[in-house]
């Protein structure tokens, strides 16, 4: 999964966000990001486009380890607690494997193991290979 994590640099956005994959394995990924001042919205917690970004290059490693080009066909992200500072985790697993169509749920959570948002996500796998 080594070359999944070094495909995965080039998304620059996720990386100027501050996200880096900690662990990547066949239908499972863990990603993190300190939320810092950049992160944070008008109310002074962190913008839910960060929260976001953490969620989908989870879910981009997840529906990519199985080394085939996986493009997310669409996400829905529910906001379950605020967060202003600190580390957030995103857990992303592959609860329905299909040929075609995989769908993925990533949970955010902070340091203390406090679940923050959930994201569930489909995409769809094309006929090429990653690498």
């Amino acid at each position: 999964m080594e070359k999944l994590k070094e495909i995965l640099l080039h998304d620059r956005f996720a990386a100027e966000a501050g996200v880096e994959l900690i662990e990547v394995r066949e239908g499972y990924a863990k990603a993190r990001m300190q939320v810092i001042e950049k992160h944070l919205n008008a109310g002074g917690v962190c913008q839910g486009g960060a929260l976001f970004t953490l969620a989908d290059l989870a879910f981009a490693a997840v529906a990519n380890s199985r080394r085939q080009l996986t493009l997310s066909l669409n996400a829905q992200i529910t906001f379950l607690s605020a967060v202003a500072r600190g580390w957030v985790y995103a857990e992303a697993e592959e609860v329905f494997s299909h040929a075609r169509v995989p769908f993925i749920e990533v949970r955010i959570t902070d340091e203390e193991g406090k679940l923050v948002a959930v994201l569930t996500s489909s995409g769809y796998r094309k006929k090429e290979n990653l690498f």
